[in-house]
């Protein structure tokens, strides 16, 4: 669910637009992440009061989570470091952009319920403040914009 410091998992409707999509085919998500300058770890955590960036967490939850991410099919098919914006809100900055692949949302889906990345995942929410994933439909470019 969206929390008061910015939007880190999906609303339950967000949730359930993206399960109506077609689950068979493939995806692009488009992941947009605002980190935290402190990761924000609950007590009880092995890394709760380690004083870790919020980009170490979230490099923790990629490493983690990396064999569950290959396991489903998933690779990533692209990644830059945002400069600056050039069009869109100034308080939107982002700290990382990368575009994940999956072979189908069907795959997508098992990844996030798998059990041993749902353990993983609490790496993602100590360390990110915000961010936008955005479902896309792999389409062939065309020679101009939009086509």
């Amino acid at each position: 669910m969206s929390d008061a410091a910015g939007a880190i998992d999906p609303t339950r409707a967000q949730f359930d637009a993206f399960k109506a999509l077609p689950r068979d085919t493939p995806i692009h998500m488009l992941n947009l992440i605002r980190l935290k300058p402190l990761a924000d770890y609950p007590e009880g955590h092995t890394n709760h009061g380690r004083g870790m960036s919020g980009l170490e967490a979230y490099r923790e939850y990629g490493r983690t989570s990396a064999e569950v991410f290959a396991r489903v099919g998933g690779r990533q098919v692209w990644a830059g470091r945002p400069e600056t914006i050039v069009t869109g809100p100034p308080e939107e900055r982002w700290d990382l952009a990368f575009i994940a692949e999956y072979p189908s949302a069907g795959a997508f889906l098992a990844m996030v319920t798998d059990p041993e990345y749902r353990e993983h995942v609490k790496h993602r929410t100590a360390g990110v403040a915000d961010s936008r994933l955005i479902r896309l439909a792999p389409v062939t470019p065309g020679a101009g914009f939009g086509e």
